[in-house]
């Protein structure tokens, strides 16, 4: 059954529309498309069109507005509006420009480091044979062997808040060259970083600054999040940095439907049990059910 088909069961069942206290419905939205940026790379430009990609959405061309001013963002839209391309663009930019020039991604799973990478070469395969940018993860199940390959080669490092900390800034010295060229430092799912979790990775970041500054490089930073509400003072707070926020989302989206079910009471005896408890906190009563069952 389809999900249209669906919703216009509950809607005519009287049973079900009548426990549906509330039903919001927002219309589909189109997308808000715009040319390829002519200050990208002909040779990005061309490998974008291999893969389909001929317009961008509007934030994702915002957003490398202000990367390509020199400003650290943060980029606030919806799941799957396409956030990795907003971000892979100036960066991969970047790295074509100065052979130079290298790249650290921050995920807080090895699952989306790993996904990272695979988008990355499918998008590096497309450039010319002259043009190369290793992309590696970097974590613990990455071997001694290929942890030295990646360190010395590779362009993109992609890794974790843990990793960061415990094997990469405690050795700054061997990765002296990698730092000296560190260009932009990406943070996807930003939201992550709250609470005492968040402070911990705040104090890594801020050790990782001091650690560039020491090396004399100045990366610009590029955090996303789809779930967030103050998207400015997280990332100030967890980068030290100031930021400009990109919210505007410019993607596609259908229809949607909000609902809130209130379940029929099948069984008040069983409800409320046999002594009809009740609870009143900061004047409001709670019927207490499932606990107090008969014969307690």
């Amino acid at each position: 059954m389809s999900l249209d088909n669906l919703l216009s069961l509950w809607g005519a069942d009287p049973e079900i529309r009548g426990s549906i206290v509330a039903w919001e419905k927002t219309p589909a939205r189109l997308p808000q498309l715009e040319p390829l940026p002519t200050s990208l790379r002909p040779e990005l430009s061309r490998a974008l069109q291999h893969t389909g990609i001929r317009s961008l959405y509007r934030h994702q061309v915002l957003a490398w507005r202000h990367a390509q001013e020199g400003r650290h963002v943060i980029l606030v839209t919806g799941t799957a509006s396409g956030k990795t391309l907003a971000y892979n663009l100036p960066v991969l930019n970047r790295l074509i420009d100065d052979p130079d020039a290298r790249a650290l991604y921050l995920f807080p799973t090895k699952a989306l480091a790993q996904d990272q990478v695979s988008t990355l070469e499918t998008l590096t395969a497309q450039l010319p044979a002259g043009i190369t940018i290793p992309a590696g993860t970097y974590d613990g199940d990455t071997t001694a062997r290929a942890r030295q390959a990646i360190r010395k080669n590779g362009r993109i490092i992609v890794t974790n808040p843990d990793m960061l900390h415990l094997g990469i800034l405690p050795h700054h010295p061997t990765w002296s060259q990698f730092f000296r060229h560190l260009t932009y430092i990406v943070i996807d799912e930003s939201h992550a970083y709250r609470g005492v979790f968040g402070s911990h990775v705040a104090n890594v970041l801020r050790r990782l600054n001091r650690i560039l500054e020491f090396y004399r490089a100045a990366p610009r930073y590029f955090l996303t999040s789809a779930t967030i509400g103050n998207p400015i003072e997280l990332a100030e707070q967890l980068t030290g940095q100031s930021f400009q926020l990109v919210d505007e989302d410019g993607s596609a989206r259908g229809p949607q439907n909000f609902l809130i079910y209130n379940p029929p009471l099948v069984n008040e005896e069983l409800f409320w049990g046999d002594a009809g408890i009740g609870m009143s906190i900061f004047g409001t009563s709670l019927a207490v059910a499932g606990i107090y069952g008969s014969g307690t």
